[in-house]
């Protein structure tokens, strides 16, 4: 019987201590950077959100990844990135399999969400590139055809356990918000956007055309930093029927605070995996930041149908498809070197105001 307790006790002694060595070799991460698609290789081709950042952060080292949609690659900074696949559900997944994964430290890890969208004529540019305090979701909802909606519905589209478009009061009666509305850090967005309003953006005679067939002031501008709040919903959507139902949603959704500004497609879904990984104390929710680059206007342009402006919108067709890749890496670049800078403090704290 002594000898079995013996033989115990140097079992549990023999797996707290390979517990506590597979610890402390966890390979510690600085910055993650989100991306959503690519197209084709991650290298050497047409690019996608991903491949800038693989070959100017040189994410040479590959962590096989077989429960998420890609593998992550990772430089010798500290810099790791992933691509999610496209759509909320997809994201979300990847980001809970890498939040989960036993070879990681991201406990002080920033997030750096970094991908294009369409962007709202009155609130950009095309080219422009958005950081957002608010992301609202635009999937989940009550929805009847517009064409069976009554007469006075600006809608078909009714916020969940409501009645009518944009019923108030606007929580949920179990107090949540049944994941359709997070806030990013606005220290860190303050932080963020102070740091690179400056950046110069490319810009291009292809732009120029194309941004001068919409209407406003701010529509017509060269490519810019701003910041706004962000749609994220699975459904691309288009037009200005839409564009006026996704201000209207924010608006509504954010209790007035946020102003809708650039649509995505999987940003809910990375929140929310993030937000209950930083509730295991795997990650910090509030070293997550949101950047969308504007490769296209949300609706038609003067004179044609949002029919066939949505035919004239495909994948790499977009009026400004490379131009936004390339300015999400140029503006996210500037807070990923200035992070990993200042990581003897960064590490511990959130950066100062520029």
């Amino acid at each position: 019987m002594r000898i079995f307790s013996v033989f115990l006790l140097l079992l549990t002694t023999s797996c707290a201590f390979a517990q506590t060595s597979q610890t402390t070799q966890k390979i510690p991460v600085k910055v993650v950077v989100v991306a959503m698609f690519e197209i084709g290789n991650d290298t050497g081709d047409i690019p996608g959100e991903f491949q800038h950042w693989v070959e100017n952060e040189h994410l040479t080292h590959r962590f096989p990844l077989p429960q998420a949609y890609h593998d992550a690659l990772m430089n010798d900074d500290g810099v790791l990135g992933i691509v999610t696949g496209v759509g909320t559900a997809r994201a979300a997944a990847t980001v809970m399999a890498l939040g989960n994964d036993p070879r990681f430290d991201l406990t002080h890890a920033y997030w750096l969400i970094a991908g294009i969208g369409g962007i709202d004529p009155q609130m950009g540019s095309l080219g422009s590139a958005v950081w957002s305090d608010y992301i609202v979701d635009g999937d989940i909802a009550h929805e009847i055809d517009p064409r069976e909606a009554p007469k006075d519905w600006p809608t078909g589209y009714v916020p969940l356990r409501k009645s009518v478009p944009y019923e108030g009061p606007r929580t949920p009666a179990d107090g949540s918000d049944n994941g359709v509305v997070f806030r990013v850090n606005p220290q860190l967005v303050t932080w963020a956007y102070n740091l690179t309003k400056d950046t110069p953006l490319p810009d291009t005679a292809e732009i120029k055309a194309r941004r001068m067939e919409f209407l406003g002031d701010t529509a017509h501008r060269p490519p810019f930093v701003l910041r706004g709040d962000n749609l994220s919903a699975s459904t691309f959507w288009h037009g200005k029927l839409m564009n006026q139902w996704a201000r209207d949603w924010v608006r509504y959704q954010t209790g007035g605070k946020g102003t809708y500004a650039i649509c995505g497609m999987e940003d809910t879904g990375t929140l929310q995996s993030l937000t209950w990984l930083s509730r295991a104390h795997l990650v910090d929710i509030d070293r997550v930041l949101v950047l969308r680059t504007a490769s296209n206007f949300d609706q038609q342009r003067e004179g044609i149908t949002a029919a066939a402006s949505l035919a004239e919108t495909k994948i790499t067709k977009y009026g400004a498809f490379l131009p936004s890749l390339d300015t999400a890496y140029r503006v996210g670049d500037v807070v990923v070197r200035n992070i990993l800078q200042n990581w003897q403090k960064d590490r511990d704290s959130l950066p100062v105001q520029p």
